[in-house]
């Protein structure tokens, strides 16, 4: 009998620790694969964040480096620099890219650096309690902006993608999302073309994820995947917002 669908072997066959509905695991298994049809799981190296991906380096069969909250972009330079025939990626939720993490990023992606970044969006601190973060949402309810996120007051959401674009140095920034067979089937491709970019030596390459958090979303997996769809492609649109050759 032949087999139509399979663990990648590039992703290691535990239980994962994520919330029912989390989309981590879609996006874990997506990089995988992505490994597996490159056959680069043996020459990468994955640094994990803090959050709620800060086990990542229980899911990956590659090696692994973990992180100070927010560093990773460092960690991965110094990692790329030191071993350039490597392929170095960084994992990243938003409170570990856009908030602590700002300058990492920024100044990693300003220097061009070769490296690969996945940044998993889902408007919220998910592993801290539900608080705001800045990728929250205008009105957006979290434990921190009990009565919804007012720009007034707590300003607007950061566009990563968006603001990223501006700089000289990237040289691949795509948006996609996980709340539908066909976006997850274009996030597989995004990833898989950020690494590659990676190994042509084009430089800085970011997928950001739009993706879910059930459990401090107060919502089922089924209706949080309907709010992403309905809240957050609106304002955080999917597509291409760099691609230099």
């Amino acid at each position: 009998m032949s087999k139509l669908y399979e663990r990648p072997k590039s992703l290691c066959d535990v239980p994962m620790h994520y919330c029912p509905g989390c989309t981590h695991g879609i996006a874990h298994r997506l990089i995988a694969e992505v490994m597996d049809e490159l056959g680069i799981e043996g020459e990468t190296v994955g640094v994990a964040p803090v959050g709620c991906a800060v086990f990542a380096y229980d899911y990956f069969e590659c090696d692994m480096q973990e992180a100070a909250h927010g560093r990773a972009p460092a960690v991965a330079t110094g990692i790329k620099r030191v071993i350039p025939d490597r392929i170095v990626f960084t994992y990243q939720g938003d409170g570990d890219l856009a908030a602590i993490g700002t300058a990492e990023t920024v100044h990693a992606a300003a220097r061009g650096e070769n490296i690969t970044v996945i940044f998993i969006n889902n408007a919220i601190y998910g592993m801290t309690g539900g608080q705001m973060a800045p990728t929250s949402l205008p009105g957006q309810f979290t434990q921190t902006s009990p009565y919804g996120r007012d720009v007034k007051k707590q300003g607007y959401p950061v566009r990563i993608s968006e603001m990223l674009s501006t700089l000289d140095g990237p040289s691949y920034i795509e948006r996609v999302s996980l709340d539908s067979v066909p976006n997850i089937n274009n996030a597989k491709k995004a990833i898989k073309k950020a690494f590659q970019k990676q190994i042509d030596k084009k430089g800085f390459s970011l997928v950001e994820v739009l993706s879910t958090c059930p459990t401090n979303w107060g919502l089922s997996p089924v209706e949080s995947m309907k709010w992403l769809k309905d809240n957050m492609i609106p304002y955080y649109p999917l597509g291409v917002f760099k691609d230099v050759d």
